[in-house]
């Protein structure tokens, strides 16, 4: 039975001359790049027809969100999330990273603090001092080699300044999904000290653990719905980043004023292809969307037993995202990220996670590439010997 291209992940899809920010890192190099946040598949099937039949209209003028794409994503976070989210809650963006800076300039005043937990996707860390904001870093621990959030420490890494705490759920680029009883715990804090929480669910859809499912920590209750502003979109779970299109939910009126007003004269609005991939992702997605997590699930496999048993590395679970985070620090590399590039493989460079040593692999990507790039890993690891303990 032949697969319909848009499911036949493992076939290569060729990505340069696309003007591809991932592959034209290397251009003209022998490197496989494992790095930046795209995925190299088609993707979805209802989306590409979508996306055609709104070019063959030939009219590209300025857009508004589409009544239906309000309704598919309102359906969609209450089937996979159990979150009733109204029409008003919902701010349309071109974009999570400008959702990140516009909600650090939405709450608090200049000099106030911005809270979150480290290793962190970069924009985390760069948003709170672009919107004029003190930036404090609580690191996440490993407990029984899982990472975990040290509420204790942020407890005391709290001050009469604090206003915001950036999570990222599910965790880019521990690869955790955080629980509700976790998240209720968070919540718990951000209550008693009286804290705004922006969240970056921009994950949600790569739940690749089984027995887990990704909550909402606005989805707990209206107490803490009402202090927390939610960013989401469709890109990561369908390949679609490039068509910027994003959106947060708020349910508080107060908050949701103070993240447009935040917005006025700097954010562009979303285009009208962006909204029209959305859509078509949320309504004609589903089958696409289970046949990857089920591959992803298996490149996650992969990665974990090949890194697991390479000399000096160490890789921790990944129970959602498509990235694996490896430390590094054993292996004695000088320039980790260096060594991997010369062996033909780009990787993450875990200082820019505020985690020098560390490792992020992007597993999104055909079978026998990922084989191809973890065996070349290997040989250079070899090649070196083992690390002087």
């Amino acid at each position: 039975m032949t697969v319909p291209d848009d499911l036949d992940f493992d076939s290569l899809v060729e990505r340069r001359g696309t003007d591809s920010y991932k592959w034209d890192k290397y251009r003209d190099k022998e490197v496989i790049p494992l790095w930046v946040a795209d995925m190299d598949f088609r993707s979805p099937s209802a989306v590409i027809e979508a996306l055609h039949r709104r070019v063959a209209h030939g009219v590209f003028g300025y857009s508004h969100a589409p009544a239906g794409l309000e309704v598919a994503v309102r359906e969609s976070l209450l089937s996979e999330h159990g979150w009733e989210v109204e029409p008003d809650w919902l701010v349309w963006l071109p974009g999570l990273v400008c959702g990140l800076n516009v909600l650090c300039r939405a709450v608090g005043v200049r000099g106030d603090d911005v809270v979150t937990f480290t290793p962190i996707y970069p924009p985390f860390l760069s948003a709170p001092v672009l919107a004029e904001r003190s930036l404090v870093k609580v690191p996440l621990v490993l407990r029984s080699n899982r990472w975990e959030m040290d509420l204790r420490a942020l407890e005391r890494s709290l001050s009469p300044r604090s206003r915001l705490l950036l999570l990222c759920s599910p965790h880019n680029p521990v690869g955790r999904a955080w629980s509700a009883e976790e998240l209720r715990s968070l919540a718990e804090v951000a209550l008693r000290h009286d804290l705004v929480i922006g969240s970056d669910d921009i994950h949600a859809g790569l739940i690749l653990d089984e027995d887990k499912t990704h909550v909402p920590v606005a989805a707990l209750g209206a107490e803490i719905a009402a202090r927390t502003l939610t960013l989401m979109a469709p890109s990561k779970t369908f390949n679609i980043p490039g068509l910027g299109c994003s959106f947060a939910v708020i349910s508080d009126p107060a908050l949701r004023e103070a993240f447009l007003g935040a917005m006025q004269g700097i954010v562009p609005h979303v285009n009208v292809m962006g909204y029209v991939a959305a859509q078509a992702a949320y309504e004609g997605g589903a089958q696409w969307h289970r046949a990857l997590v089920g591959y992803l699930r298996g490149n996650r496999d992969l990665v974990e037993g090949q890194i697991a048993t390479m000399r000096g590395l160490k890789v921790f679970h990944v129970e959602a995202t498509y990235l694996a985070w490896i430390d590094a620090r054993a292996a004695r590399l000088a320039d980790p990220v260096g060594f991997f590039e010369d062996a033909g493989v780009g990787l993450s460079d875990g200082a820019e996670f505020d985690a020098p040593g560390f490792l992020r692999l992007n597993f999104a990507c055909s079978r026998r590439l990922l084989i191809e790039a973890l065996g070349r890993m290997r040989s250079a690891l070899e090649r070196l010997g083992d690390p002087q303990v």
